[in-house]
């Protein structure tokens, strides 16, 4: 079995959350959304460590 790609497009970040495209940009423009890197070509990729330290500040007291 093969480790997980450290760098997600938005499309594999949206499907692992559940997500459209619309709500991951209307995240982003409201800051909500976990960190982006924007390659020359304009395409955006997420670090998975990005990924997790974003998930994980979401965490509210039960």
């Amino acid at each position: 079995m093969s480790a997980p790609r450290t760098w997600l497009t938005v499309d594999e970040f949206c499907e692992e959350m559940g997500i459209s495209r619309s709500t991951f940009y209307d995240w982003k423009a409201k800051r909500r959304a976990p960190r982006v890197r924007k390659l020359p070509n304009g395409k955006l990729r997420i670090d998975r460590a990005d990924v997790k330290a974003w998930y994980d500040a979401l965490e509210v007291a039960a």
